[in-house]
């Protein structure tokens, strides 16, 4: 082997680590978050569809205080001086602008979601990551994309509805100012 092609392979290996060692992490979570459910609500499907819910928080309150963070301190303002109160500078100003962050937090908890319910299987929740883990034991790479098929389908599914929901959502200036500035570099 050229010594061009090891340093290539040795690079790209660490590029990898890197994305598998987030995926752990993500995926360590939500099984600890699983296993503390456990206890309080035993086994089956109401400790993982609370599991899923709660880890699925995170990143729609993220997005929403990212997006209403972002607002322009200048509209905020004159939003306040057209002496709007608080709580209609927040329906008529600020959820309007921060609806594609806000929508991006709902989205990826969606997505996130579909894939991490196939670890449900684990405490006999089902779905999905049934066939996954029985492919798992015994070996059945046709078993395991019998759950896995489905599941990526799902997930991809879900991102386009959700892409479907913010078109219809999104008011029409924020989606011309934003399409323009996708075209410009």
């Amino acid at each position: 082997m050229a010594p061009d092609s090891r340093q290539w392979r040795r690079r790209r290996s660490t590029k990898n680590t890197g994305g598998r060692l987030v995926i752990f992490r993500r995926l360590s979570q939500y099984l600890a978050l699983l296993v503390f459910m456990i206890p309080l609500l035993g086994i089956g499907s109401p400790p993982a569809i609370i599991a899923l819910f709660l880890y699925s928080l995170l990143p729609i309150i993220r997005n929403t205080y990212a997006g209403l963070k972002d607002i322009a301190p200048a509209i905020l303002e004159s939003a306040q001086a057209l002496g709007l109160p608080s709580g209609a500078r927040l329906r008529i100003v600020e959820l309007p602008l921060a609806t594609r962050s806000i929508l991006a937090g709902i989205k990826t908890s969606a997505v996130i979601n579909v894939g991490t319910a196939t670890l449900g299987a684990l405490i006999g929740a089902g779905g999905y990551g049934q066939p996954i883990l029985t492919g798992i034991r015994l070996d059945d790479m046709g078993l395991i994309l019998e759950g896995a098929i489905p599941a990526a389908a799902l997930a991809l599914l879900v991102q386009g509805l959700f892409e479907v929901i913010e078109r219809a959502l999104l008011p029409r200036g924020l989606r011309i100012a934003a399409h323009q500035g996708k075209a410009s570099p």
